[in-house]
Formats: C-alpha cells, sequence, structure tokens
C-alpha cells in the first residue's frame, strides 16, 4: 500500500510505517496535480497539513484513497463529513502538538509584556545610535506573574496553556461549552501531582476580567472577538491568537492597538492566509510568527508517530 506524505512527516513516523510495509512518498504534489498523482500512483493514504486541501472535488476523483491523516488538529483544510459520507477514514492527531502551541503563547506573552517585538524591530536599525532613547522606550514593562490569563477555549491546547501559567503565578480563568471548573492537573518531580480547579465562565464575562486573553477555538463563521467584545476589556489588554484565522477581527484588532485600548497582540495565524493583511504584518504592536504553533521537532515528531500509528492500526484491521 502506498501513502503520500504530501506535507511530509518525521522521520521516526515513516520509518514506523516502512518497517510496517508501507511505501510512503514524500513527494511534495502541487494542488492543482494532487488529484492525478494520486490515481496514476494508486495511493491509498493521504498525509497532509495545512498547506494542502482536500475536498469534495479530489475525493470523488481519487477512488483509491482509503485513508486522509491530518498532521494536527484542526481539519477546515478537509471536506470531512463528506469524506467519511464516502467511506473514507479522516484522521487527525489532536494530542501531539498541544505543548508546542502552549509554548508559543507563552513565547509571545513574554515578548509582549517587555515590547521584545518592536524592539527586535528597532535595535539593529538604532540601537547602536539610539541605545538610550531605546532603552527608556522599553523600560516600561509588566509582569505576567499575579496577572489573570483568560484562556477561550479550554480543549486540549488551552489546559496546556492554563497549566504553563499557573506554573508562573498567573491567575487563570477559561470560557468553554459549559460553565463551572476545569481540572488541570500540574506533574512535578518524583512523581508528585497537583490538581487545580479553574473556573469558566461565559466569554462575555472572561473578557471583562482578563489581563491577557489567548484563543484556542476551532475555525468560526464570524469572529468571537470583534470591536463590541474588544470594548468590554480592561483597557492595556494584550491578545494572543495561536488557532485559527478570522477568530478576531483583524480590523478591530488594529483599531484597538491605535487607540491603546489593545496593548500588544500575538499572532500565528492570519484572516488571510498564507497573504496576510499589509496593515497587519507592518503594526509594531503586533508579535507576528508565521503558523507555526506546532512546528517544534519534537511535536512533529510525535504527530509522525501518531499519524503512523493510527494508519497501521486501521489498515491492519481491515486485512483481518
Amino acid at each position: 500500500m502506498k501513502i503520500l506524505a504530501n506535507d511530509g512527516i518525521s522521520q521516526s513516523g515513516e520509518e514506523t510505517l516502512k518497517n510496517a510495509g508501507f511505501e510512503v512518498i514524500n513527494t511534495k504534489v502541487a494542488q492543482e496535480q494532487l488529484a492525478s498523482f494520486i490515481k496514476e500512483e494508486k495511493i491509498d493514504v493521504l498525509l497532509v497539513r495545512s498547506a494542502t486541501t482536500v475536498r469534495k472535488d479530489l475525493i470523488d476523483s481519487c477512488p483509491t484513497l482509503k485513508i486522509i491523516g491530518r498532521a494536527g488538529v484542526g481539519m477546515d483544510n478537509i471536506d470531512l463529513k463528506y469524506a467519511r459520507e464516502k467511506g473514507l477514514q479522516v484522521i487527525n492527531t489532536p494530542a501531539a502538538s498541544s505543548a508546542s502551541v502552549a509554548e508559543l503563547v507563552f513565547a509571545h506573552l513574554f515578548g509582549g509584556v517587555r515590547y521584545l517585538y518592536d524592539a527586535n524591530r528597532n535595535m539593529p536599525l538604532s540601537g547602536d545610535s539610539q541605545f538610550k532613547a531605546l532603552k527608556k522606550n522599553y523600560s516600561g514593562g509588566t509582569e505576567l506573574r499575579n496577572k489573570t490569563l483568560g484562556i477561550i477555549g479550554m480543549g486540549r491546547i488551552g489546559k496546556e496553556v492554563a497549566k504553563l501559567a499557573l506554573g508562573i503565578g498567573m491567575k487563570v480563568i477559561a470560557s468553554d461549552s459549559e460553565e463551572g471548573e476545569r481540572e488541570i492537573t500540574l506533574s512535578f518531580y518524583n512523581d508528585q501531582v497537583v490538581k487545580i480547579p479553574v473556573k469558566t465562565e461565559p466569554v462575555e464575562e472572561l473578557i471583562k476580567h482578563s489581563d491577557f486573553i489567548s484563543l484556542h477555538v476551532p475555525a468560526q463563521k464570524k469572529p468571537i472577538i470583534g470591536k463590541e467584545e474588544i470594548s468590554q476589556m480592561k483597557d492595556g489588554v494584550g491578545i494572543i491568537n495561536t488557532s485559527r484565522g478570522g477568530v478576531i477581527d483583524e480590523p478591530a484588532l488594529l483599531e484597538a492597538l491605535a487607540t491603546g485600548k489593545v496593548s500588544f497582540a500575538g499572532l500565528d495565524v492570519f484572516e488571510n492566509e498564507p497573504t496576510p493583511a499589509l496593515k497587519v504584518l507592518m503594526d509594531q504592536r503586533i508579535s507576528l510568527s508565521p503558523h507555526i504553533g506546532a512546528a517544534t521537532l519534537e511535536a512533529q515528531d510525535r504527530i509522525g508517530m501518531e499519524l503512523a500509528d493510527q494508519i497501521i492500526a486501521i489498515l491492519k484491521k481491515e486485512k483481518v
């Protein structure tokens, strides 16, 4: 059986699949040529990340396909319901990248409260001639400790973000499908475990109480955070989005940054990927990264192994 890893797969995942007797093709096939390639090569399994889309026309054109695998969490680039109606197995890796995304959230948070996103732009330009002025500009940073972090979406990633926040002494509130509490488990050396309850409340309440807000939700039909929601937030709030573009109204965010209502934002995802709006890219109050939340070596290794294990289990079951 043939597996096309169109957006790549980790070496450990590839080796696991090969050792199980599968042929793995790592060729990057252009979207417009993908259907013909799958048909000609009689591909059984198509693995993608966010770069490749798997829509109805591709599914209809490729009768050899048995499995579509998404290396990551979100599957908005796959016509999921239709694929399953056609009898295809669709798998993803919801747990593998949670820690990596959570750490990126805090990279943006730490950089935001100390203005590193802006300092790294200006130090190369004028650090040698205006060192004292830059030092003065960036000397009004704040600490994350004792501040309140509001987490919108308390799934696997949201829980990992909560763990890091609690670990550095932040207060954590969350918004999820149900109000009440979510239990966060912190693990320490010698198998010591501490369980901490985190309060959940509606988004409209969370945004009023948070010093910083981090979003961890799937793609939405309309923004969760828009002009009205921003108006209800604390003055000087910081906002981080590592989930999906479009869950924040970018024009409303830019306006709030310009007035100081929002002190800084950290964006790993954008409304118009892969061509983010120039106004967003040029705003000096935004910490930017190019959708790399899950892109650590460790996460990619876990993703590859998780995909490999699922594929082997499915195809071996079919043979029985």
